[in-house]
């Protein structure tokens, strides 16, 4: 969701990535299936490990934002070019919801708005006018959110 989310919302100001330290083989259903009412792109959504975005060949990163909340706890691999990194923690509704069809939809409609709203108050930060230790606080509060 998130890399959809900063693709949507940066426009052409950033490429956003979707990652993590244990990838499943593919998108979770019902993330596509709520992107896809939404009327955003799913088409290039693959399941990817982090390992993609480290050494001589991964793409370069300025920013690097942690939302699920097991995340946190991990230890993080070391970023080619020191990006700016953040916690925006996020329950993982594919791992916190029981139920039926209906109530994992909720979480992952939870989810969405969750990183909506930090997404959306990270691409309307002023990141010309701020230096990198304003900006790493900025990031950080839109985290407490």
């Amino acid at each position: 969701m998130a890399e959809v989310l900063i693709n949507h919302w940066a426009g052409d100001q950033f490429k956003g990535y979707s990652a993590g330290s244990f990838p499943k083989d593919d998108v979770h259903p019902l993330t596509l299936k709520l992107l896809d009412s939404m009327a955003l792109e799913t088409d290039s959504l693959r399941s990817k490990s982090w390992d993609e975005f480290i050494g001589d060949q991964a793409p370069e990163m300025h920013f690097v934002f942690t939302v699920c909340d097991r995340a946190s706890q991990e230890t993080c691999p070391i970023w080619t070019g020191s990006p700016i990194t953040a916690h925006w923690g996020v329950a993982d509704p594919a791992a916190v919801v029981e139920g039926d069809e209906t109530q994992k939809l909720a979480a992952f409609r939870t989810a969405f708005r969750e990183l909506e709203s930090r997404i959306r108050l990270f691409t309307d930060l002023p990141l010309a006018r701020l230096d990198r230790m304003s900006l790493q606080k900025e990031v950080d509060a839109i985290g407490e959110r």
